[in-house]
């Protein structure tokens, strides 16, 4: 980690190791500044890794007006498509309309039309919805994503596993992203570029001194040291009220709102790859999206969460509303029994008042407060798809206090194994499956998809399976466990997984189990690597 000199002191210290404080971390590093950054876990252990897992504008929030927020996640889909294609990618998302879908009661847009439209009762008419995908296909200066188009139901394949009540519905873009990867490239890009990136470091107490934050941190193994910055910044995501208030007892009128949302799996609920966009009689939307070839994402909900160490999880009650909203769609009736998985996420939003958790504000909220010396700079709320403005919006705040010569940079900068064409996944997956003829279609294009132009590397000059060490279930072996564990942080099966991977849907208790105990034992024998 750069310094200056032998003082040890760093420019940044950031708490927390999701999206927001990665992102954060690779800006920062690559203009310069010396950066370190504590996650009491493992990278994406909350809500980065328990998103719906798309790089989207957020239809729904032009219903708030939320319109400088759609803009820049519109324009960003693209901007980050570019520099991740292996694990972003185009979708096509299906909207089924039918006259009894109402809008959510406290939006702007449905005050607006109970005003002047009062006969409408709620419904949301479709000249409305046509506006706002004409607002959506226009806002952002698309050039990569194809517009919107209408569907007939009843003769596409779309239409297929619908209630056949639907007889038309609108088609529009958006873009995948896997989420928890997201977090681990950023944070592996930022520490090629000099950041120091400590995994499972809670943070004790941070506190100033001298126009310096003097941070008390405990590693993995107990040990407890102080480090010193000249500004500390605040991403704890569903943890930064807590920070604000018991670890640096700052004096701050900024707070934070937790959201839950839920989401369900199930096994592949129709042929074609499609997502659908769903619109509830309550006002609410839900997304079916295809999820990792053989299964079905369903979510999400919103309910408010009061306590960011109370671990969230799908409810029962939460888990019998996605089933009932998606049987409203579908023809064929889901049931508990059809649910493989369940995971929850807790949003931080910024507590805009808002009276209800589906109204609070998804844009983001960054607040510096210098009055007491060195600055702190709290990060509240945010979307997945625009983390990387966060972070250039985060970055202009510090220079203003630490002023540096380099601006924004990471516009259009691949992530680790980005280093493709948009349009290059297949030729990648084509060229794999030549040099290593051995690998099975799904093991070759989960690698592709997991770790681009670098597969070939992780491969490296393997003949057979047996080159690849020990085989832990579901295309999962030996030397893939090292790359994690050396390249990305990875220390339990866990992060494994259900972070870096969703294998844990085609893995037995036994198979984990086994992983997990091989990682311990290799940490044990040998000296930690970069991800320390």
């Amino acid at each position: 980690m750069p310094t200056d000199g032998d003082t040890g002191v760093c420019d940044l210290f950031i708490i927390g190791g999701g999206i927001n404080g990665c992102g954060i971390a690779r800006d920062a590093a690559g203009r310069g500044y010396s950066v370190t950054l504590a996650e009491m876990n493992d990278l994406a252990s909350a809500t980065s890794s328990a998103s719906t897992k798309l790089f989207h504008g957020g239809l729904r929030y032009l219903e708030f007006f939320e319109f400088r927020l759609v803009r820049e996640a519109l324009i960003e889909r693209e901007t980050l498509l570019r520099a991740m294609p292996h694990i972003s990618w185009p979708m096509r998302f299906v909207l089924p309309y039918h006259k009894d879908m109402r809008f959510e009661s406290e939006t702007p847009t449905s005050k607006l039309l109970n005003l002047f439209m009062p006969w409408m009762k709620g419904r949301r008419p479709a000249w409305l919805i046509r506006l706002g995908l004409f607002l959506y296909d226009n806002l952002g200066g698309r050039k990569i994503l194809p517009g919107t188009s209408l569907l007939r139901l009843r003769e596409s394949a779309e239409g297929k596993p619908l209630n056949p009540k639907f007889e038309k519905a609108y088609e529009y873009s958006d873009c995948w992203v896997e989420d928890a990867r997201l977090v681990a490239l950023n944070a592996r890009d930022a520490e090629a570029r000099g950041a120091k990136i400590m995994t499972r470091t809670k943070v004790l107490s941070a506190k100033r001194a001298d126009d310096l934050w003097h941070v008390a941190i405990e590693t993995a193994d107990g040990d407890t040291r102080t480090i010193h910055a000249r500004m500390l910044i605040n991403a704890g995501g569903p943890w930064v009220g807590d920070i604000i208030h018991t670890k640096i007892h700052v004096d701050s009128r900024a707070d934070v709102r937790l959201v839950r949302g839920s989401h369900i799996v199930t096994k592949r609920l129709y042929d074609h790859d499609k997502c659908y966009f769903f619109q509830g009689t309550d006002g609410r939307i839900i997304f079916a999206i295809p999820y990792e070839t053989d299964f079905t994402l369903i979510g999400t909900t919103d309910a408010e969460h009061h306590d960011p160490d109370d671990k969230p999880r799908c409810t029962p009650e939460e888990q019998a509303y996605l089933l009932n909203f998606a049987n409203q769609y579908f023809h064929a009736q889901l049931c508990d029994a059809d649910v493989v998985w369940t995971y929850s996420g807790v949003r931080p939003l910024y507590d805009d008042g808002a009276s209800s958790a589906t109204a609070a504000t998804r844009d983001y909220k960054l607040k510096v407060e210098a009055s007491g010396g060195a600055p702190v700079l709290d990060v509240f709320g945010g979307k997945i798809t625009t983390y990387r403005r966060l972070a250039e919006s985060a970055l202009e705040k510090v220079a203003k206090h630490l002023p540096n010569q380099k601006g924004p940079w990471t516009a259009g900068v691949p992530l680790p194994g980005g280093d493709f064409p948009v349009d290059g996944f297949d030729r990648l997956v084509s060229d794999l499956e030549r040099d290593y003829p051995f690998l099975s279609a799904f093991h070759a294009r989960r690698l592709v998809r997991a770790y681009g132009t670098e597969a070939a590397t992780l491969l490296g000059d393997a003949k057979g399976l047996d080159d690849l060490g020990q085989d832990f279930g579901a295309t999962l072996t030996e030397r893939e466990v090292v790359w994690m564990m050396t390249h990305e942080y990875a220390r339990r099966a866990e992060d494994v997984v259900w972070r870096r991977t969703k294998l844990g849907l085609r893995m037995s208790d036994a198979q984990v189990e086994q992983l997990d105990a091989w990682m311990q034992r290799r940490q044990n024998d040998e000296v930690p690597g970069n991800a320390a």
